[in-house]
């Protein structure tokens, strides 16, 4: 669809939403503006709403393994908060082992 296709598109879409909206201000004795911002809001919303990727559930040992790196990653940085040499690589295996990982 080119841009100007788009164009009139939405300025079609505007004419019969102005269409739908100005009766229904009249008949509810609200502002036009107001009854306007309402459905934008409500339609924006909605389709926000529509696109917004589901979640993936986390598991059991990721959320253990996230809580045992916490307790364990002060003990691999100096005190400036910098990780120690090594620090980071040891505290991820530690924080697996706390976790239960590779039981197999």
């Amino acid at each position: 669809m080119s841009p100007e296709e788009k164009m009139f598109l939405a300025a079609r879409l505007r004419a019969i939403a102005d269409g739908l909206l100005i009766p229904t201000a009249t008949l509810t004795g609200l502002p036009p503006s107001l009854v306007q911002g309402f459905v934008e809001g409500t339609t924006t919303g909605a389709v926000e709403a529509a696109k917004a990727p589901k979640k993936q559930k986390r598991s059991a040992y990721s959320r253990k393994y996230k809580a045992a790196f916490k307790r364990v990653a002060p003990r691999y940085k100096l005190k400036s908060g910098k990780w120690k040499a090594n620090g980071f690589k040891r505290a991820v295996k530690e924080a697996h082992k706390i976790a239960g990982g590779k039981k197999r």
